[in-house]
């Protein structure tokens, strides 16, 4: 949860730029401080409740740390839900952090424009008698991206994206979802906070005796 607090200092810095285009800057700020707050009500929560369930606190802790790696690991940051072993997918979908990092990059850095670094663009020669924009309209219309010189003949220097909301496309995030997103994280805060009051009445508080013997 480190890069957390990282965020939460480095986000009046650069973050609320990306907001500057759609006007929203203190809605989306609002929500990606919240997503962030529900992060740590998350870990803190189910925390408790592996806590609650199990004897030592060593093993809760060893068993916390496999948790979290692999809901880093099928949470859509290292693989999207397109590259995923089928039988792996589910793991996607019942992750928490699969809408925390949904509904966090949405807010921070959706609906923005974005442009490529000289290394990024792409290089390629037109048709004779084409330009550059003409030879390109379909694909863009059909995919996304750019032209640099949509009128040029001959050379044409093309960036593959023009808005943040498409790289967030290419992650299986939608901009549109990022409330319902973090709707959804506060499920599993509420279902460990539940779980750890389960645990700690089952495992914890010690049976009454019915009976005793005179």
């Amino acid at each position: 949860m480190a890069i957390f607090c990282f965020l939460v200092w480095y986000y009046p810095v650069g973050f609320y730029r990306n907001a500057e285009y759609t006007d929203a800057v203190h809605s989306r700020g609002t929500q990606t401080i919240l997503v962030i707050w529900a992060a740590f009500l998350f870990a803190s929560s189910f925390a408790h409740m592996l806590i609650a369930g199990m004897d030592s606190p060593e093993i809760a802790s060893s068993f916390s740390n496999i948790m979290f790696i692999l809901m880093y690991v099928f949470c859509g940051i290292l693989a999207g839900p397109a590259h995923l072993p089928r039988f792996w997918i589910f793991m996607y979908r019942v992750n928490p952090l699969t809408y925390m990092v949904s509904s966090f990059l949405s807010g921070a850095i959706g609906e923005a424009p974005m442009h490529c670094a000289d290394n990024e663009v792409l290089s390629f020669a037109a048709p004779a008698g084409m330009t550059c924009g003409e030879y390109m309209q379909d694909y863009i219309s059909a995919n996304s991206g750019y032209l640099l010189n949509p009128g040029a003949q001959g050379n044409c220097n093309f960036c593959t994206m023009g808005n943040t909301t498409e790289y967030l496309e290419s992650l299986s995030i939608q901009f549109g979802n990022r409330w319902r997103d973090f709707g959804l994280l506060w499920v599993y805060v509420v279902v460990n906070t539940i779980g750890a009051i389960v645990f700690y009445k089952i495992f914890r508080v010690p049976r009454s005796k019915k009976g005793t013997k005179g």
